[in-house]
Formats: structure tokens, sequence, C-alpha cells
């Protein structure tokens, strides 16, 4: 590709369009679902950096006709562990998405509220376990309720389908594999959180500041801050190649519980990275533990 040649998306299937997803609302293999969760302020007497709300009852006043809902924190993680959102093993993962309805013949759109963040966490989720036909909603809720398309109220829930499990390893490491690639010229670390977190200027999960030789790209940055939908993928290569990321590199992303850094993975991936890793705990773990370094401004 020359310089004067303008990127595109690899995989175009895995993002779609409100106009598109309208138009085919009755199509009867797709699975539309709704995965909002939220983070709210805890207060000032607990030590959590935030407290997890899951986004069902937006989703019942009002979301896309037909879409069932995904409960991230409750339904799709492993509650055994000590930090929120962490994967749980494939064939427990394979068994709740199908119980939700994904099967091997389906569809399925991914839309979040807030930010793109969560479906693109559940997407990457599913891409773990082999399962490729995932697109995330272009702009997500926002952009659907902007443009004044059709919403419903209540519960919807698809039957359950068969699902077959096709486990992809590398998608996701732990603090070993982090802990190895500080100095390491073969591996970019990489922050999806703000510019401010990732400075160490704010304080949020125990001590402040970033992994150490860590670069900055906000997954809050790769959206239109008014239509929500997503910047053009010339813009997000070069917010990207601005900061040093290189194909030739693992590239291992984080943030503060695998959220944000799932839409930085997702884009990644559909530059044509190839060798992308999600630290599943990110801060949530390493900042609490004093025997792991930061790095401030």
């Amino acid at each position: 590709m020359t310089n004067t040649e303008t990127r595109q998306w690899l995989f175009p299937d895995a993002l779609v369009e409100t106009d598109w997803l309208e138009a085919n609302l009755n199509d009867p293999s797709l699975r539309i679902f709704d995965c909002t969760t939220y983070l709210r302020a805890p207060g000032d007497s607990m030590d959590v950096p935030y407290i997890v709300e899951s986004g069902r009852a937006d989703y019942e006043s009002a979301h896309v006709p037909g879409a069932g809902f995904l409960d991230l924190q409750n339904d799709l993680s492993d509650n055994a562990q000590p930090t929120r959102f962490m994967m749980p093993d494939s064939a427990t993962l394979v068994a709740a998405f199908a119980a939700k309805g994904v099967g091997d013949d389906t569809r399925v759109i991914l839309y979040s509220r807030g930010a793109m963040q969560w479906a693109a966490r559940i997407w990457w989720m599913m891409r773990s376990i082999g399962f490729d036909n995932a697109a995330i909603l272009n702009g997500g809720w926002e952009k659907w309720e902007d443009e004044n398309r059709a919403a419903v109220t209540g519960n919807h829930n698809y039957a359950a389908a068969q699902l077959s499990a096709k486990p992809r390893g590398g998608l996701f490491v732990g603090k070993t594999e982090v802990q190895a690639a500080i100095g390491e010229d073969s591996i970019c670390t990489l922050n999806a959180l703000s510019a401010e977190l990732h400075s160490g200027a704010g304080e949020r999960y125990g001590r402040p500041g970033r992994i150490p030789g860590s670069v900055n790209v906000p997954a809050a940055a790769l959206a239109d801050k008014t239509t929500r939908a997503l910047l053009s993928p010339q813009a997000v290569e070069d917010a990207f190649a601005k900061v040093g990321v290189s194909r030739d590199q693992q590239i291992i992303v984080y943030c503060g519980g695998g959220i944000a850094a799932s839409l930085d993975s997702f884009l990644l991936h559909q530059l044509g990275y190839t060798d992308i890793a999600i630290y599943d705990a990110s801060l949530s773990e390493w900042a609490p533990d004093a025997s792991l370094p930061m790095a401030t401004d």
C-alpha cells in the first residue's frame, strides 16, 4: 500500500452499520445482543476502582428490536477470580453463548451503550472460542437512537442453540507474559486507558501510572465524539503508528480490566496486525501488586 492509498478494514463483515442492521432485522439467522455494562464510581470508603453495574435495566427500557441481552460480569465471566471480567474456560464460555442462542449457523451482531468497548470485549471472547461470524454495530446504541431508529421494551430471549468449540490460543495473557515483555523490543505493550491514567496524573487502580515501557492509544479516542462511530481506518492506523506500534511485533494490550483493551485489539485485528493478546486482568491485578513495577511521567 502506497502513502497515497487509504487504509481499509481487513474484515469488513466484522463491523456493521445502523442502516444495514435496520434492513436486516427480520433475518432469522441474526442474533442481536445488547452487551452494555457500566462502571460506576465507588464510594470514598470502598477500596475498589469501580462498581460493576449491569446494563440490563436500560436494555429493558429500550433496545434494538429482537435483541437479547448479554450480561458480561454475571453470565460470561469467571466470578471465582479476584478481578472482574476474567475469561472463563472455553467449554464454560461455549455453553454460556449456546444457552443464549448463539449457534454454529447464526450471525451475531453486538452493540453496547456508552462505548463500543463492551461489544468489542464480547466479540474478542467469541473469537477466542473460534466463533468468527460476529460483528460490532458501528456507533452502538447511541448512533441507533440518534438516528431515530425503532426501539422496543422488555426482554427477548433466543432459543438455545448448538455451538461448537474451536478454541484459539494466544488471545489472552497473564502477568507473567507481561513481565517478560518489559524491555523486549519484539513486543509492544499498549495501554488503552486515557492519557491521564497512562501518565500517572490520574489514580484509579491502586497505584498511578502504567506498565513500564508501554505506549498509549486510548480506546475512547478512536471513535468520533459526535456520531459515536469509529474513526476511519486510516485515522486509526495513524494513531497506532504514531506511538510506534509495528506489525512485526507481538502486541499485548491492557487497560483496567480488559475492556477498553478489547476495542484497541479489535481495531488492530481489523488493520491486519496478527499477533495480538489482551492482558486479561490488566491494571486491576498489576497496580495493587507492589512487587510489580509501575512508571509515571
